[in-house]
């Protein structure tokens, strides 16, 4: 197993993805839409799944501008509510026999308190709920793909949360970053444990995670409010790299042929803030394994979903 990606790795070292299916949430805007038009650049078949479709079509058209012959598709999903995740993943099942890699990209950062429509906290809602569901969903076409695997995109913000399963809505002591944290710390307990999972059932399937440091993207001013909002703009200034470069972890865990499953990718350098792609450790909470089966079984019972292999003894 490899202990570091090669030095300085860059979008042009992607291999040639012809013929390869891709989907990825949130891909209208910032870290996602560059990874999508570097998939599509780099000759992947991209659908992506977001919750406005003229966004969505917007980006699609932008890519097609600068990638010609781009192949992008756009679908409708909120991740947020569990039945629309459920209509998108009917739908791709019904349209696809294989799906080669998954991104789970989309998400929000530090709102104020709100419930999604099935009544969980909504940073929870979407960045955690939402993808553990529609993966699960499409862990069947992801098994008929070739070299598949499924792309968590998560936060250094992880590292210091926590998972309070006594108030997973915030009823009695919500604060935004708090519950982006756990939003984050959940991404990479959920990485962890599928690929656990799939090993267990001898799938061929990756999990990997990633992160894209700090970027200059609308996800640190369009979700925040106040004083959230103004840091936000503050050290996108001072401190942030592009959404391009951002996007590089992601890209590495979802093409490379060395990126194993249970693998963590995030910049090189800055504390992880900024740089080119390299092998990240998570933190120790999200490693607990008791924890992780804890939030397994409490993700399964508030979405309704579950992990649709058996797993080998």
């Amino acid at each position: 197993m490899p202990t570091r990606t090669p030095l300085k790795w860059t979008a042009d070292q992607i291999p040639d993805l012809t013929g390869r299916h891709v989907l990825i949430t949130g891909a209208n805007s910032g870290i996602g839409l560059e990874t999508a038009r570097e998939l599509a650049r780099h000759g992947a078949e991209v659908l992506i799944a977001v919750r406005d479709e003229r966004k969505g079509r917007q980006a699609a058209a932008e890519i097609a501008d600068t990638v010609p012959p781009a192949q992008v598709q756009v679908g409708v999903l909120d991740l947020a509510d569990l039945d629309s995740v459920r209509r998108f993943a009917d739908t791709i099942l019904g349209q696809q026999h294989s799906l080669d890699v998954l991104i789970n990209n989309a998400g929000i950062s530090a709102t104020p308190r709100r419930l999604s429509p099935q009544g969980h906290e909504l940073q929870f809602a979407t960045n955690h709920l939402g993808h553990f569901a529609l993966t699960n969903l499409l862990l069947p076409v992801l098994a008929a793909g070739h070299d598949a695997r499924v792309v968590t995109v998560s936060s250094g913000q992880h590292k210091g949360g926590r998972i309070p399963f006594d108030d997973l809505t915030g009823e009695h002591g919500y604060a935004p970053l708090k519950y982006y944290r756990q939003s984050k710390l959940a991404n990479v307990m959920f990485a962890l444990e599928l690929d656990r999972r799939l090993r267990g059932d001898h799938s061929p399937i990756r999990s990997l995670l990633a992160h894209p440091g700090y970027a200059a993207t609308n996800l640190q001013t369009n979700g925040p409010t106040g004083l959230y909002r103004l840091v936000g703009i503050l050290s996108s200034k001072l401190i942030a790299q592009s959404a391009a470069q951002a996007a590089l972890p992601s890209l590495y865990a979802a093409t490379m042929p060395d990126a194993d499953g249970g693998q963590f990718y995030g910049p090189d350098r800055l504390g992880e803030l900024r740089g080119h792609p390299t092998l990240v450790t998570p933190d120790p909470a999200a490693q607990d394994r008791q924890l992780a089966d804890r939030l397994w079984t409490a993700s399964e019972e508030l979405t309704g979903v579950a992990y649709p292999f058996a797993i080998a003894p």
